[in-house]
């Protein structure tokens, strides 16, 4: 992707890089990946180790339960929107040096929300976070190409990478519960702080800049596709609340729709897009992104309930809730290690087909969860199938996505996969939380007549008090909108296997193709 002025040089055997260019055996970069890899797993599991501190954040900073799910979207749907400019940005101004800046703005935003003292000074930082994260995610992913040689090298370096970025979100998990329960919510942005530094200090020192590429910034094309996303899921996210006939749900629809048609036409139009529509044209890589969006939508909605399910219907504390997503990084890494080693022989489309319907059949697992579930009984299992087709998913669409892109075009193709996965995760979050707030709803009304006929005089004035049900009850409302949620979470990763059987058409005989002109398929 990068020329390879990024690579570090080598004394041993060489080979042509993708501009011609030389690139070393990569004995040297070691460093180098660990740089990329710290900044995209501090990038992703961001968008999760909030979770854990949800509840916390919600009593210091007095959310209430419909905003508290901006502190989510707020960051990814300024990540995911401006993912593209960010990859664009690192093309044109040379990819160290938007690297490093992204880093520190990230690091500054973390500081920032952990400081925040009100609710829109915590939405405002993540935002801030997000658009950190979309100027350093696509660079880093972009250097990986040239600083590693195509063939095992390479594969094995983008397998870390795509272990990293399907894993982040458990390991963000897993952070946040420890932060929580041993120090205070606000540690789960201050920890970014340090992080974020040392990248920015050991990246000039493990990472050659890149030549400039010249050309113009789309900022029209980035303002109207986030702003559309954004409407797109305010719009579901009012609905749950609402219902769909009020009039700003639907005001808001209509201005997605007329946002992002302004987009497509912006796009076209555009001498220099952030997204170049021509990059639909290839049959593989369009299938590839939209995998990546319905499974990104499956994803976020299996981290975002089932952390809500083991706190508050199974009681695990911050920690214990963590830790019970620790196992889901394991299998993850035990996928992508399958996938990179046996990509070669068999091609990615087999992965990419098995590993989506693993997951799909994980959640259709979870949807029988219920008031009477355990984590060892009910949890755990239909959560490591998920995520060992993830595992297998990762490594296969991560490749696919920067084959056969020009270096002039290399951040926008790597940056409009990531997009899609953070742009799938909020509207799928966005349309999850509307079918769980819409079945709780109608729980809510069974549940409270159900209460009600069997209640004392003192529990029915409680109720009426503070407008809430004891916990059996409450937990059973929970239990009913998570199941229903699940339902629908399996149904995206369904439509991202029929992509992958019915769009995908890469053999493995044409891997050595594709690797003959500098470009990685696996």
């Amino acid at each position: 992707m990068d020329p390879n002025e990024n690579a570090l040089p080598s004394s041993t055997s060489t080979s042509p890089g993708t501009d011609g260019e030389v690139q070393g055996d990569g004995g040297g970069h070691g460093l180098a990946l660990l740089v990329i890899a710290s900044c995209q797993l501090m990038v992703v599991l961001d968008i999760t180790i909030v979770n854990i501190a949800l509840p916390h954040i919600q009593t210091a900073l007095d959310f209430s339960t419909e905003s508290l799910s901006w502190v989510v979207n707020a960051y990814t749907l300024t990540f995911g929107g401006l993912l593209l400019l960010g990859g664009r940005t690192g093309d044109i101004l040379g990819r160290r040096r938007v690297f490093i800046f992204g880093i520190l703005l990230f690091g500054l935003a973390s500081l920032l929300g952990g400081l925040a003292q009100n609710a829109g000074q915590l939405m405002a930082a993540r935002a801030l976070q997000g658009v950190g994260g979309a100027i350093a995610s696509p660079t880093a992913l972009a250097l990986i190409t040239t600083t590693f040689r195509e063939g095992p090298e390479r594969n094995r370096a983008f397998g870390v990478f795509a272990a990293v970025s399907a894993g982040g979100g458990a390991i963000g998990l897993l952070a946040g519960g420890v932060l929580v329960e041993w120090l205070d919510w606000r540690w789960v942005l201050y920890v970014n702080v340090p992080i974020a530094l040392l990248i920015a200090f050991a990246a000039p020192r493990a990472i050659r800049e890149s030549t400039r590429h010249p050309g113009h910034f789309d900022f029209a094309g980035a303002l109207l596709s986030t702003l559309g996303m954004v409407a797109l899921v305010y719009g579901f996210i009012r609905a749950s609340q609402e219902g769909w006939r009020d009039g700003i749900t639907l005001g808001s629809f209509g201005a997605a729709v007329v946002l992002l048609f302004l987009f497509i036409l912006n796009e076209r139009r555009s001498p220099q897009p952030i997204t170049p529509l021509h990059m639909f044209a290839d049959r593989n890589r369009a299938g590839t992104y939209g995998i990546m969006l319905f499974l990104a939508c499956a994803m976020f909605g299996m981290f975002f309930f089932l952390t809500l399910f083991v706190q508050n219907v199974l009681g695990f504390s911050p920690l214990r809730a963590g830790l019970a997503f620790l196992p889901v990084s394991a299998v993850i890494a035990v996928g992508a290690g399958i996938a990179s080693q046996l990509l070669p022989k068999f091609g990615p489309k087999p992965f990419m087909v098995a590993g989506a319907l693993c997951s799909a059949a994980g959640l259709a697992w979870l949807t029988q969860t219920d008031v009477h579930s355990t984590y060892l009984g009910s949890i755990l299992g239909p959560m490591l199938l998920f995520s060992l087709g993830m595992g297998m998913q990762f490594v296969s669409l991560t490749l696919m996505a920067v084959s056969n892109v020009p270096d002039r075009e290399s951040g926008a193709a790597s940056g409009l996969l990531n997009a899609m996965q953070q742009v799938g995760g909020s509207l799928g979050l966005s349309i999850l939380v509307t079918v769980f707030g819409t079945v709780s709803r109608n729980e809510a009304k069974d549940q409270a007549g159900s209460f009600l006929r069997t209640a004392t005089p003192e529990q029915k004035a409680e109720f009426a008090r503070t407008k809430q049900l004891p916990k059996p009850w409450a937990d059973q409302i929970l239990s009913s909108g998570v199941s229903t949620a699940f339902v629908v979470a399996a149904a995206f990763a369904l439509v991202a296997a029929l992509i992958a059987l019915i769009v995908i058409q890469v053999r493995p005989s044409d891997l050595e193709r594709l690797q003959g002109n500098h470009t990685p398929i696996v």
